[in-house]
This record gives structure tokens, sequence and C-alpha cells, in this order.
């Protein structure tokens, strides 16, 4: 009985980072549909922005102070700097370009630039040494791959439709469509900045938690820094429009206190947490479940069509986020073979070594 919860223990502490990044997808997925209410409704995506995370980091700011009082170094100039460069990117610069573009770009657009994420980061982690790939080896293949095959997944979702699937029952929920003022210039000059910001920040986390080990009081810096530098900029854009800074009305409230307790507080916890135990490329590689949870949410609660082309898209995504999986859990077992050989020859040379002498020996010694 005790080998049984013993294992399952185990098996829960190895599953945690897959089931944390399902998780923070899955809210990321539902957050998108609570997030064009409130946009339709005329709440302005800066001003979102900016109180979705003073609430994010108020949350997470007490469990920070106390849980992390031992363990979070002492800061200093050039540690500011750095937190303060790694808030422009996760937060200020980047979400900020990311819902400017959509004033621009159609979301399936959006949808196909954001989940380059993965590729982008995956390069860059190969090129700083944060991931290793060894192409003669069967889980170098499986990652490259892997990659390769979710990013095909996206774009088909994107840019296949095919024929439509029929709708079993009434939506759920009916939201408003606003207009899109397409600008095929700007716009996709917007989203692809914001998904390489993104990408370097997925690789700066890890070499800032290296130099900061204390990723609930990273969250918090983060969140306070990228409000501060969202706050600036939108007041440039709203200066002359100071009712855009009021919310009253419960859709604009609901919207900013569930962003911010989930998406800039738990989420970015999670992310960060997962981020260190198993690198940036296997957090972004969840990304593309984001477009097919999309893609699902829109069909069963919003009543959205479905079509062909996002089912072939989302079989291929699964294919290539699992082909990933395994090479990623290739590349542990290896690392952890490898840091148990060394202490094993060690144990050997320092075992007794027994000598056994017959009697003859003895006597032909003695003589």
């Amino acid at each position: 009985m005790a080998v049984g919860a013993s294992s399952l223990s185990v098996t829960c502490r190895r599953l945690r980072p897959h089931i944390f990044m399902i998780l923070v997808q899955t809210a990321s997925a539902f957050l998108y549909f609570i997030t064009e209410a409130a946009f339709n409704h005329g709440m302005n995506p800066h001003v979102y922005v900016t109180y979705r995370h003073i609430v994010g980091g108020f949350v997470v700011f007490p469990f920070a102070y106390f849980l992390e009082r031992k363990i979070r170094p002492q800061m200093t100039l050039n540690m500011f700097i750095e937190i303060f460069l790694y808030s422009l990117l996760g937060v200020g610069l980047t979400i900020n370009m990311y819902f400017a573009s959509l004033e621009y770009t159609s979301p399936a657009f959006l949808s196909a630039t954001v989940n380059t994420i993965p590729t982008l980061t995956f390069i860059l982690s190969v090129i700083f040494r944060l991931e290793n790939l060894n192409l003669r080896k069967a889980r170098g293949i499986a990652k490259a791959t892997g990659t390769l095959m979710s990013l095909a997944g996206v774009m088909i979702i994107a840019l296949y439709r095919g024929p439509a699937i029929r709708h079993l029952w009434e939506p759920l929920l009916h939201l408003m469509k606003s207009e899109i003022h397409k600008n095929w210039i700007k716009g996709p000059i917007l989203s692809v900045a914001s998904c390489i910001s993104w990408s370097i920040w997925f690789t700066m986390q890890g070499f800032t938690l290296k130099r900061y080990p204390a990723p609930l009081s990273l969250a918090t810096w983060a969140n306070f820094i990228g409000a501060a530098q969202s706050a600036v900029f939108t007041s440039l854009v709203v200066r002359h429009q100071p009712v855009a800074w009021v919310k009253t009305s419960f859709i604009d409230i609901a919207t900013i206190l569930f962003g911010g307790v989930v998406s800039s507080a738990l989420n970015f916890i999670m992310i960060v947490w997962s981020s260190r135990e198993k690198g940036p490329v296997f957090v972004t590689m969840f990304c593309p479940l984001q477009t097919l949870l999309v893609v699902i949410f829109a069909y069963f609660i919003v009543g959205e069509k479905l079509y062909t082309g996002s089912i072939v898209g989302g079989a291929i995504i699964i294919t290539g986020l699992y082909l990933l999986l395994w090479g990623k859990a290739s590349d542990q077992e290896v690392n952890i073979k490898s840091e148990e050989q060394p202490s094993l020859s060690a144990i050997k040379q320092n075992e007794p070594k027994l000598q056994i002498v017959t009697v003859l020996e003895k006597e032909s010694q003695n003589h």
C-alpha cells in the first residue's frame, strides 16, 4: 500500500509541469472569449493590460513575501535592470503589441503568428545552449519534428478551412462581433514583433531564474513593473480619454479580475515554475493547445463554425506535441543516467577490497 502511494506521488511530481501547462492553456483559451466580450463592450485593451497586471501583482505579493523570505536574493541595480527588461519583454511591450495587432489583422492570422513562438524559442534555446539538439539521436529528431509539426498544424487551422461541420445544438453564449480595421502592413509587423519579444522572454527566463531563483518574487516584480510600463504606454494612447480608465460595468471588472488572478498570477507562476523545471521549449510547446481549445470552445459554447481543416490541424498539433514531449522525456532519462554513473563509480572506488589468500600461498610467502 505504501509502495503504491509512493509511486503515485512520484508520478504526480513527474507530471506536474505537464498538468500546469495544460491548465495555463485552458485558462488562456477561456480568457480569450471573456476579453473579446469586454473589448466589444468598449474596454480599451491597453487599459485592460495595465489593470490586469496590477491585480496579478497584488495577488502574488503576499505569497512571495512570506514563502520566499529565505531564498529571495538581495536586489541590486544590475538585477533590477535585468528584471526591468524581463518585465518589458514579458508584459509591458509584448502584450500591448499583441492586443494592438488585433485591431489591424484577423484572429486567424494572429493565431498563426502567435504559435510560431515554440519554433522561435526552440531555435533561441539551441543557440544559447539551453536546449540540446542531437539530430543523430532519435530524441533529437523527435523534438525537431514535433516543433515543426505543431507549427504546421496551427498554420492549417489558420489558413485552411475545408467543409464546415454541422452544429449539434444551439450555442450557449452569443458574442457580438466588432468590425476589424485591417491594415496588412502595421498589423503583421506588430504581431510578428510580439512573437519575437515573447520568444526572447521565454529564453531569458532560463538565465534570470539562475540569478534570481525565487519564482514568486520574480512574478511579483514582473507584474508590478510591467503594469507601470503598460500604464506609461496607455497614458500616451488614451491621454485625451480619461474616462477609459474608469470601469464600472460588470463585464469589465470581471474580465480584469479574472485576467489578473488567473493569467497574471496563477498562469505566470506556473509558467515560471515549469520553465525552471523543464526549460523554455517545454513551456512554449503547449502554446498550440490554446489555438485548438479556442476552436473547440468556439464551436461547442459560442456556436462558431467548425471546419475540417481545424480537425486535421488539431490532430497534427497533438501528434507534434507528443513527439516533443517524448524527446524531452528521453533527454531527461539520459541526464539522470549520466548523473548516476559518476556516483556509482565513486561508490565502487570507495568499496573495501578483500584479498583471499590460500594456505599454500601463505606458506610460500613465509618461505
